[in-house]
């Protein structure tokens, strides 16, 4: 499916307007069907469906591992997902050892950037990309969370340990999406936005480090300081 469209728009720049062509990312609404449950709605690229419902599943704590799945259908505007078990737990506070130098960040925000062909093409998507044992892998959606979804999946279907994993994405961190990490026990959240101080209070209780302003050769730690190698 061809996900960019050229629409015709009018460009006005310095008191001159002229007609232009510009690229839009093609997105739709997509229904999340659970043992046959009606779930949620969102809007989605149909990009990488089935990778997302797996890392949905994963963040929205239904299943601790990918043995829960019995079967994933995509069809038109619905994902249909049957599952053998679920998970009770969740994740409160994460424990890793892992360390990440400046250097590697820096050059992994760069890295993220290069790949986002949709938002280089149209500016309409966030990225969001995982790294683990020098492995890094990248998706994109309209929403933040999705993207985040995208990779997570992709990376559980690659066999990735996620608490020796770490996200760099685009966009703020709030608490729901800080959540969103502490459920998945990864230790490291970078961004080139901001926290919020819901997100950063969820960092404090579930152990986990934010990085923000990841941007040029710059950025902030706002806690857990012990996981950046400067």
């Amino acid at each position: 499916m061809k996900l960019i469209e050229n629409i015709k728009a009018i460009n006005y720049n310095k008191n001159e307007y002229k007609e232009v062509s510009e690229k839009i990312i093609k997105d739709q609404t997509i229904e999340i069907k659970i043992n046959n449950k009606n779930i949620t709605k969102l809007h989605i690229i149909n990009d990488s469906l089935e990778e997302f419902a797996i890392g949905y599943l994963y963040s929205e704590n239904y299943i601790s591992s990918l043995e829960g799945i019995e079967s994933i259908d995509i069809s038109n505007d619905t994902i249909s997902i049957l599952l053998n078990s679920t998970k009770n737990d969740e994740n409160t506070k994460v424990e890793s050892k892992l360390q990440v130098k400046s250097e590697e960040l820096i050059s992994r925000m760069n890295e993220l950037t290069e790949n986002a062909q949709y938002w280089k093409a149209t500016g309409g998507t966030h990225v969001a990309g995982i790294v683990y044992n020098n492995q890094f892998l990248v998706k994109e959606d309209v929403s933040r969370h999705v993207a985040v979804d995208k990779v997570i999946g992709t990376a559980l279907l690659n066999n990735f340990d996620l608490n020796n994993s770490y996200i760099v994405f685009s966009g703020r961190m709030p608490e729901d999406m800080v959540s969103k990490i502490v459920k998945l026990n990864i230790p490291i959240l970078a961004s080139n936005a901001a926290p919020t101080a819901s997100g950063l209070q969820v960092a404090n209780q579930g152990n986990i480090t934010l990085v923000g302003f990841l941007r040029g050769k710059r950025f902030n730690v706002y806690n857990n300081q012990n996981r950046i190698l400067f």
